[in-house]
C-alpha cells in the first residue's frame, strides 16, 4: 500500500511529468547557437555586427572549424566527433583562452536536462582523443581541478568578406 502511494506522489512531480511527454527536437535544418555570458568575446550567438562579421572558419594546430557547416576539419578531412563533444569545443573555442566553469559547459551542452559531470568528463575525453591532445607535442585544452576548462592553443579566426 505504501508503495502505490508514493508513486502517485511522483506523478504530480512537475519535472516527472514534463520529462513524460515526447518533444521532437529541431529538424535537420535548424540552426545550432551557443551563446556565451561574456558578451566580449563571442564567435557564436547574438552579435551587435553585422552579419558579414559571422566567423567562416576557425583554425587551431591543424584543425579547422566550420561553425556554419558545424564541422572539423583536420587537413581538409572530417574529424569523426560527435556532436556533443563539438558542442563543448565550440564553448570552449567562444572563450579561447580562459577558465569555462564545468557548469556552464554542461549547461550549454545540455540544457534543461540534468547530467553528473562524468559525463563532461567523458565527452571532453573523446574530444582530447580526436585532437590528440597531449600528444606529438600538441596542447589545445587544460582542466582547472575541480573549477573547470580552458582551451589554451593559439586561435586564428577567418571572417566571412562582404
Amino acid at each position: 500500500m505504501r508503495a502505490s502511494g508514493s508513486t502517485i506522489a511522483f506523478k504530480r512531480l512537475p519535472w516527472l511529468q514534463a520529462s513524460a511527454q515526447f518533444h521532437p527536437g529541431p529538424g535537420p535544418a535548424a540552426r545550432r547557437v551557443v551563446q556565451s555570458p561574456d558578451a566580449r568575446r563571442r564567435f557564436f550567438g547574438a552579435r551587435t555586427e553585422p552579419v558579414s562579421a559571422a566567423p567562416t572558419e576557425i583554425s587551431f594546430g591543424p584543425f579547422r572549424l566550420l561553425p556554419a557547416q558545424f564541422l572539423l576539419l583536420e587537413d581538409d578531412k572530417p574529424v569523426p566527433l560527435g556532436s556533443r563533444a563539438l558542442q563543448i569545443l565550440v564553448a570552449l573555442l567562444d572563450r579561447a583562452g580562459e577558465l569555462v566553469p564545468k557548469e556552464e559547459l554542461m549547461h550549454l551542452v545540455w540544457p534543461n536536462v540534468f547530467v553528473e559531470p562524468a559525463n563532461l568528463t567523458v565527452h571532453i575525453s573523446a574530444l582530447r582523443r580526436a585532437l590528440r591532445d597531449g600528444r606529438e607535442g600538441n596542447r589545445f585544452i587544460i582542466n582547472i581541478p575541480g573549477r573547470g576548462y580552458r582551451f589554451v592553443a593559439s586561435v586564428q579566426v577567418s571572417m566571412r568578406e562582404s
